[in-house]
């Protein structure tokens, strides 16, 4: 599993890397991992799309969902099949969101071993027509030090970034009334959405300043992408399901 990781992953990117960093001027190491976040990004955007579109839907079939739970309340049986009949109606794959997830996490690791390991040119991972550069320089625009940690600036603009992520991915939910028995429910479900909201943004900042500052360059631009991605495509996705609806 490993060696697969190594061989399909982590050196194809580590070459596209060395590339971008001997194709720039000055062999700037944070202008190339800019580029091959960007790029990464766009390969594997067309799958969160279709994961986005997934979830929207799950939220407009919910009224539905709830119907069923309580008529079948007391079958269970019954009310899965009624929940999957619903998923083969409205054409939903629930599991799509898991998947796209999970293809993502290994791609997120090598990028994270590929800029770990960028400092240290290793000519014996570049393919034979990939030119190493005669020196890279880890001196970001000439003013950030990418092999240094504890940058103060990256890290917060880690954080920052995160906050936005989440927050348009998931929006505010309205306040509703708390029905008898459903406020430990209610409680926890708030309790989450929180942490998600204040607390990983807090525990990304800390991570991202405990690291090198290449990695947090990688990090910025991946959720500086992801906000704006997100922002233009959930809203076109909406503005569909809307007409479609109407």
């Amino acid at each position: 599993m490993i060696a697969f990781f190594k061989v399909i992953l982590f050196i194809p990117l580590y070459n596209l890397l060395i590339f971008l960093t001997a194709t720039i001027p000055g062999a700037d190491l944070g202008l190339a991992i800019i580029i091959l976040t960007l790029l990464v990004k766009l390969v594997i955007f067309p799958l969160y799309t279709k994961s986005v579109r997934t979830q929207i839907k799950m939220k407009a079939i919910e009224p539905k969902l709830k119907e069923i739970k309580e008529k079948y309340k007391d079958n269970v049986q019954e009310q899965s099949r009624w929940t999957m009949e619903i998923y083969k109606q409205e054409k939903i794959n629930p599991f799509s969101t898991f998947f796209v997830l999970l293809i993502q996490i290994p791609i997120i690791l090598s990028l994270f071993y590929v800029f770990r390991s960028s400092f240290t040119l290793h000519t014996d991972l570049l393919y034979s027509f990939v030119t190493a550069p005669t020196k890279i320089n880890t001196n970001f625009l000439g003013l950030f030090d990418l092999t240094a940690n504890k940058n103060i600036l990256f890290s917060v603009l880690t954080g920052i970034t995160q906050f936005l992520q989440v927050r348009i991915s998931m929006p505010a939910k309205p306040k509703a009334d708390v029905k008898l028995g459903q406020s430990f429910k209610t409680d926890m479900a708030r309790s989450l959405d929180l942490q998600m909201r204040y607390f990983m943004p807090l525990l990304t900042m800390f991570i991202a300043f405990t690291l090198p500052s290449a990695i947090a360059l990688y990090w910025v631009t991946s959720n500086g992408f992801s906000v704006i991605y997100e922002s233009l495509v959930i809203k076109k996705i909406k503005q569909e399901s809307e007409k479609l609806g109407g």
